[in-house]
């Protein structure tokens, strides 16, 4: 009986220092995690998509408001940004863009004929995430020189048809220094060599990553 006894009694201590190790384990990552610059933190919240958002689908779904989001497995270019921005820096688009399109309507683009905001899409839009990022973070010009693009930029171009197109720079660089981006152009989220491949339009740089 004693034998029995102590055998439970050393399992259960010997769970005990298991959880509590794992716990350590998981607070030092989180902790760790936290400690990442914003850049860092923007860049692997839209690298861990890539995989998971395996679809483009440009269709229109009614969200919850405010957070709301389509479907992970899909999205557009404009959900690979706001679901990084808000995993990672606790900044939902949805509510920030409605927000401003609210106070200063006349500011935005009138490209899709609306009379007020639309908090299910316009988030969604590129060109309204431009004004919304002229508006709250650094614009910069852009330029032909790898050198100039930092670790979290968002950067947007045009696509063959005069289609809108955003993406973030990646902390990835290939060989000749030209950094990567992660995206959805068409394949789910992607980190790919194209930055330059197609005409940019824009250069953002959120404030707290100088």
């Amino acid at each position: 009986m004693n034998f029995w006894k102590n055998y439970r009694v050393n399992t259960y201590f010997t769970m005990q220092r298991l959880i509590a190790a794992c716990m350590v384990i998981l607070l030092t990552g989180s902790i760790q995690a936290q400690n990442l610059p914003s850049s860092l933190r923007l860049v692997e919240a839209a690298r861990k998509q890539i995989g998971v958002t395996v679809v483009y689908d440009p269709a229109y779904i009614k969200l919850a408001y405010p957070n709301g989001d389509v479907p992970l497995d899909r999205g557009v270019c404009t959900d690979v940004i706001i679901r990084a921005l808000r995993d990672s820096l606790k900044m939902d688009l949805q509510k920030l863009v409605h927000s401003d399109m609210k106070a200063n309507f006349s500011a935005y683009p009138k490209n899709w004929g609306l009379k007020k905001p639309d908090k299910n899409i316009d988030h969604r839009r590129v060109p309204n995430l431009q004004t919304y990022l002229r508006r709250h973070a650094t614009s910069l010009k852009p330029s032909n020189s790898p050198a100039d693009y930092k670790t979290g930029d968002i950067v947007t171009c045009t696509l063959p048809g005069n289609l809108p197109h955003i993406m973030i720079v990646s902390d990835t660089r290939t060989l000749t220094g030209t950094p990567l981006v992660i995206h959805n152009i068409g394949r789910g989220a992607q980190e790919e060599d194209c930055l330059f491949e197609f005409t940019l339009t824009g250069q953002y740089r959120l404030h707290d990553n100088k």
